[in-house]
């Protein structure tokens, strides 16, 4: 019988432990939830230590349920991706509150570097914007208004958190791959090391980051779970669900709907720059070579209908938004903006907040479900247009994440993107990303491309709607989101 795979899958709302065959067949999975803290408007906190503790716990089931750690090759990891993690070297406990990719906090920090003519040189080096959502600005905000941080000298470590989970894995190894490094602010994206002029511009002390690593590789062992088990794959969740869609050759493109939204478009192995404010990262590094993506972020996804779900309570469920969105003939004239968390790209604008326009006596529940699916095609139709200037324009979107099992979203995508789009079986790609790194790292797959064989069937999704019904929701959708973003 042939040894499991183990992908650990720490997310934004939930942490999860998932089993792969060596084919790609997903054998269990087991997740428990996250819990969201919000101390100020615009501040979003988790409890680092239940990260950790979370999502052992999956692990431990998983691992039992497969019949023990001998059965298991290798452990794969994907991850929330900016979210930063304070911790003691000598107790291994967090020091801090984790500050999550959403959190808003560090907005005047990055105002202040724009204005002082700081940010084309930033992008120049990390490939990056100056925003609150990246790994730095929330360090430089820690250490200077958390003075325990600072105090506690040598014993502080800093990472994101795969670091965090690894560090507790193996006992003690501080380490980052590749792709979570290179969105912290304070990676080169050209060198995939810490960037010195980077490192001092934001205040961070460069003892206290980790080792910079492959994507792929024995990165240490851990026998938290019984006998030794290899850890042989990291990456950030956007990255590993780009490999997990097989986005493995120039120009293939993949848009995740969690969360958040994000699109990757694998750019090869030359830095890409872009003039239109999307984002240059690294896609993998295996090997000590970088693959590089553009990507364009969107911070308010699948929230923005747990949203409408739990804080307004238009929703019973989330799946009731399909139903809805589709017992009314159109939009009824009604936008939604879902600037809950500022505007990413092509925007952003962190100052920005949400709005739900063109509401009349005639709009119902149903009308407002409905916009809120179509912010999604709309925001991904905006990106779109920004890559297709950057000269990374999309032929296919390959889509992926918990929202796209909604058959109308995947076919509202494809109607005003104007392109085929096409969605796996198994939607649980950033996983599956993981597993194929864990793959290659432990030797069972030889290269990516091998592992590209765990990937399964595929559904596609043509575009049906008129010219004229796609442009009419392009004007209203372009006269809502000016209304919102608010120029600096």
């Amino acid at each position: 019988m042939e040894r499991e795979i183990l992908v650990i899958d720490a997310g934004t709302t939930s942490t999860r432990a998932i089993r792969f065959a060596p084919d790609g067949a997903c054998l269990g999975q087991h997740s428990a939830p996250i819990a969201q803290h919000y101390p100020c408007p615009g501040w979003v906190e988790h409890d680092a230590n239940e990260i950790r503790d979370a999502s052992f716990a999956c692990a431990r089931q998983m691992i039992d349920a497969a019949g023990g750690s001998d059965r298991i090759a290798a452990i794969g990891i994907a991850n929330q991706r900016e979210t930063v993690v304070f911790w003691d070297r000598s107790t291994g406990e967090a020091l801090a509150p984790a500050i999550v990719w959403q959190d808003r906090r560090s907005a005047d920090l990055c105002a202040a570097l724009i204005d002082r003519g700081e940010e084309a040189g930033v992008q120049a080096r990390s490939g990056l914007l100056l925003d609150p959502y990246f790994s730095g600005t929330k360090i430089a905000w820690a250490l200077e208004h958390w003075t325990h941080l600072r105090e506690a000298g040598d014993r502080l470590a800093i990472g994101t958190v795969e670091s965090w989970l690894m560090w507790h894995l193996t006992g003690g190894a501080h380490v980052s791959d590749a792709t979570n490094a290179s969105r912290t602010l304070l990676m080169a994206l050209g060198s995939g090391s810490w960037d010195d002029g980077l490192i001092d511009l934001f205040g961070v002390p460069r003892a206290a980051l980790p080792e910079i690593v492959d994507c792929a590789g024995q990165f240490g062992t851990t026998s938290r779970f019984g006998g030794s088990i290899a850890i042989t794959g990291m990456a950030g969740d956007q990255q590993a669900a780009t490999i997990g869609q097989s986005c493995l050759a120039r120009g293939e493109t993949k848009a995740t709907y969690g969360t958040g939204a994000f699109v990757l478009a694998n750019c090869g192995t030359t830095p890409p720059v872009s003039r239109n404010r999307l984002l240059a990262t690294v896609a993998w590094q295996i090997g000590g070579r970088r693959t590089y993506a553009l990507e364009g972020s969107v911070f308010v996804a699948g929230s923005l209908i747990q949203w409408l779900r739990d804080s307004l309570g238009l929703l019973a469920s989330a799946d009731e938004s399909e139903a809805l969105a589709r017992s009314v003939a159109d939009n009824g004239g009604v936008y939604c903006v879902p600037a809950l968390a500022g505007i990413g790209a092509p925007w952003w604008r962190p100052e920005a907040r949400a709005a739900i326009t063109g509401m009349s006596f005639a709009t119902t529940r149903a009308h407002v479900a409905r916009a809120a699916l179509e912010a999604m095609a709309h925001q991904t139709r905006d990106l779109k247009t920004a890559f297709a200037a950057d000269g990374a324009d999309w032929k296919t979107l390959r889509i992926d994440g918990g929202m796209v099992a909604n058959d109308w979203m995947a076919q509202d995508l494809a109607d005003m993107l104007d392109i085929p789009v096409e969605r796996p079986g198994f939607a649980e790609t950033t996983a599956l990303g993981a597993a194929m790194l864990a793959g290659v790292g432990a030797g069972i797959f030889a290269t990516l491309e091998d592992a590209a064989a765990m990937r399964g069937p595929i559904e596609h999704f043509l575009p049906t709607i008129a010219d004229s019904e796609r442009t009419r929701r392009v004007e209203g959708w372009s006269a809502a989101v000016q209304a919102v973003v608010v120029k600096r």
